[in-house]
């Protein structure tokens, strides 16, 4: 890690601007890569005469390459060094996003999805290792908070980028590219600020998923409810008597949620005693706000005060279960048990979906909200056993 000229050691609130700068470009990449991807593909195969089934097939291979890579990237970081691989990881990511377009054969996008996500994969989790690493710890959650809100923008530019460039032509396939092919200039700037793994992580990749179950679980939580949400809310918010212009204006309240709560959640984590409190009060009022949607459907304003908060808390288990990774270890065990992080994260977005989709299925439309209560209910008893049997592990 980057020393300060002088040799003395960094203040403690010193935050390492270049360092943040390159961590950031790395999570801008991957929500515009992300958010640009799955509506372009989805588009295309549609196009193409793909069935429904194999789309979502298709589709689904992004969060089973994300779970495929999360367990070797610390290795492998650890053998080539973090910036070397995060900019290898970029060269495969831009060269399958053009792959897209030059590749007509539809099996062979299962491959390549492989390829794409895998790549993506690793730039998750070593931007966020990076970040996390370098962050000062009396302002982890304000730094973290940030890199939160510039990855909500960068999901939120991809569909924007996608409306914009359409899905005919190479276009959108060079853009996507060129978009993470500029994430590598911050990186090779910063390259001598990366953190050093210079120990292979102490325990095997799955006991880091166990080991700060707090942080792990909450990611789980968050992926679930913001991939199974979103993709679901719709076909509930039409369901229960609203137009499809009032449902996805209700998605964009969400979404402006998740975005402006980031820094502040960040902020107050970083000023409790134990920010595992925060995540159980956060969880909390995410499951009443998850019990309350179907006792909102007759008024669209009170639907749309509630989804903002409540997408606030939603995006805050991520931001706060990321400060509370970093406040419990450091080096090469902070690097895996990113790793572990978002492969919970993949985890709960595979989930998400199912879950929340058969509750709809088996139990009418109000299972969207009973299926999301569910998974904070989860993180809820998680929390109480914690506190009944007041574990001496973080």
């Amino acid at each position: 890690m980057s020393k300060p000229p002088s040799g003395t050691p960094a203040p403690v609130d010193e935050i390492h601007w270049l360092s943040l700068i390159a961590a950031v470009a790395a999570i801008t990449a991957v929500g515009i890569a992300i958010g640009l991807g799955l509506p372009l593909l989805s588009i295309i195969m549609e196009k193409r005469g793909i069935p429904s089934t194999l789309i979502g097939f298709n589709s689904a291979m992004a969060g089973l390459a994300s779970m495929a890579a999360a367990p070797f990237t610390t290795k492998f970081a650890h053998r080539h060094g973090v910036a070397p691989t995060m900019l290898l990881a970029i060269l495969f990511a831009a060269a399958s996003a053009l792959g897209f377009y030059y590749i007509t054969n539809f099996w062979l996008w299962f491959p390549l999805r492989v390829v794409f996500h895998g790549a993506i994969t690793v730039l998750f989790i070593l931007s966020e290792f990076w970040i996390n690493a370098t962050a000062p710890p009396n302002r982890r959650g304000f730094v973290l908070g940030i890199y939160g809100t510039v990855l909500s923008l960068g999901f939120a530019s991809g569909p924007l980028l996608f409306s914009i460039l359409g899905s005919d032509g190479i276009l959108p396939f060079a853009v996507g590219a060129g978009v993470i092919l500029l994430a590598a200039i911050p990186i090779f700037l910063a390259r001598n600020e990366s953190p050093v793994l210079d120990e292979k992580p102490e325990r095997h990749f799955m006991r880091y998923v166990f080991l700060v179950p707090t942080a792990t679980a909450a990611v789980f939580i968050f992926g679930a409810v913001e991939s199974g949400g979103p993709s679901l809310f719709p076909i509930f918010g039409t369901r229960a008597g609203f137009t499809e212009s009032q449902a996805a204006l209700l998605l964009t309240v969400m979404g402006i949620g998740n975005f402006i709560f980031q820094i502040p959640l960040g902020m107050l984590s970083d000023r409790v005693k134990d920010r595992r409190t925060l995540l159980s009060a956060m969880t909390v009022i995410g499951l009443i706000g998850a019990l309350c949607l179907p006792m909102l459907i007759e008024s669209w304003i009170l639907m749309a005060l509630v989804l903002l908060f409540w997408g606030g808390c939603v995006s805050g288990l991520y931001t706060v279960g990321l400060s509370h990774l970093g406040s419990r270890l450091q080096g090469a065990d902070l690097a895996a048990a990113n790793a572990a992080f978002v492969f919970s994260y993949a985890v709960g977005t595979v989930a998400g979906p199912q879950v929340i989709g058969a509750a709809m299925d088996v139990t009418g439309n109000s299972g969207f909200a009973w299926a999301i209560a569910a998974f904070f209910g989860l993180y809820v008893a998680l929390s109480v056993v914690r506190i009944v049997l007041k574990p001496k592990r973080p």
